[in-house]
Parts: C-alpha cells; structure tokens; sequence
C-alpha cells in the first residue's frame, strides 16, 4: 500500500511532515533517484533518499516480560537447541536482558532496544531483582543473616542484600548485583543446595499471573516507569551483568 512521500519520511522518525515538505522543496529528496516533488506517493519496494542517503523506517521497540521455565538457555545461539529465542518465536528481532540459569526459572526481559540493555545491565546503577528460593535444608537465622550481610565466593564477597525466610526451606533475596550464578554459589558456600530458584521481579515488573513458560509486552506504565527509573543510568559496562542470579 503505498502512502504520502512527507507521511513517509515522518514514519520513519526522520523528521516531522512540515520539515519532509521543507527538504521535498529544496530539492533533497529523491524517490528511486529520480528528484522528488510534493505529492509524490511512496510504494513499497521504493528507495527514499535524503541528501543522498536512504532512510528507513524505524523499528518499533518491543518489550517482553517472560516467565521462562527450565530447561531454556538465555543465549541467542541458534545452534543450541534449547535456546530462548527459538522458545519465544517472535516474529521480529529480539535478544534476552542479562540471563537466567538453564536449571532456573521465572521473569527475564527480551526487547530490541539496545540503550535499555546496558542501563538495566549495569551492576551500578542497582536495579533490584527479587527470587523464591528453596535449598535442601532447613535455613535458620545463622543462614539468613550471613546471606544478607555478605558471602566470600572465591574471591568476591557479595553485597549486602534483603533475605527473608519463608519457609523451613524457602526465602526470598532481592539483589542489585548480578555475579555469575550469585544465588547457587552464595547458598553452597553455606553449605547448602538451590533444589529451585524463582525470578520474580525485576525493578518494577513483577510476574504476577504470568503463566510458566508465556509471554507479556510491558504495559504503558511500566515502560514509562521503568524509562524514569533508569534516567540518570549509565550505559556503560562495567564487566558484571547486572541480571544474572
């Protein structure tokens, strides 16, 4: 279906259709190299050229909430057969935030914006993350303090963090670091096993009702929260993934 040449150029995020009418006038325009004129009408399959250089229409940024079940890989490797992509099938482009164990399970996020990914991915900006966990034996409040106030795994002490027990084996941790299987290596170094290990928040997107194993888009609200939550984050790396448990 082909639509207005300044409607075009605006779809596209370029610029408004009161400036495409602008640089249509001044004779910066070109439809399939010929000089474009207003009125022109654009088909699909036809080049659209500013100055000289093609422009394209902008990719619409998607953002998904899943509550991923074990068993599925956080890695874009099509050559592994229990990856997540494949899992999702989505119709587009997408990549995981940070992981989520193969052995774990619960909210990880995949979207195409690239900004997003490094501001959430940066340890230091301290977005929380919370998990349900269950160990093999019953924790007691030795345990739970020394998960809280910090656990030397080789060479890293963890960060003070929010634990609270649950259960004769169950507690929940709400971490702002992200160390490589942080939550498996901190309850081994304690003499305890993870039996499961449960995602449900991430800032401040829970899982809620998310059935194991579906998929959500954020709501409105929660992409205009989140956006002001990271604000004032960096986007640089500092060589920890901030969404790892």
């Amino acid at each position: 279906m082909d639509t207005s040449l300044n409607k075009y150029i605006s779809d596209t995020g370029f610029c408004s259709r009161r400036e495409a009418d602008k640089y249509i006038e001044q004779m910066r325009v070109t439809i399939n190299g010929k000089e474009a004129s207003k009125g022109n009408r654009v088909k699909p399959g036809d080049v659209v050229m500013v100055d000289w250089e093609p422009i394209r229409k902008k990719v619409e940024t998607v953002y998904i909430a899943l509550n991923k079940p074990k068993g599925v890989t956080c890695t874009t490797d099509l050559k592994d057969k229990t990856n997540i992509i494949h899992f999702v099938n989505y119709k587009a482009r997408i990549f995981p935030i940070g992981r989520l164990d193969k052995r774990s399970e619960g909210l990880i996020f995949l979207t195409n914006d690239g900004d997003i990914v490094n501001k959430i991915l940066r340890a230091g900006n301290q977005h929380e993350k919370e998990y349900i966990v269950a160990v093999d034996k019953p924790v007691n409040n030795e345990f739970i303090d020394k998960m809280k106030n910090g656990v030397r795994i080789q060479k890293d002490v963890t960060k003070t963090c929010y634990v609270k027990q649950l259960g004769p084996k169950l507690f929940k941790i709400i971490l702002t670091q992200g160390l490589n299987r942080q939550i498996r290596r901190m309850c081994e170094a304690l003499g305890y096993n993870v039996e499961s290990l449960k995602r449900t928040r991430i800032m401040n997107i829970s899982l809620g009702n998310l059935s194991l194993g579906k998929w959500r888009y954020f709501t409105p609200l929660e992409i205009e929260t989140i956006n002001l939550m990271l604000k004032n984050s960096s986007k640089t790396a500092d060589g920890s993934d901030g969404m790892d448990e």
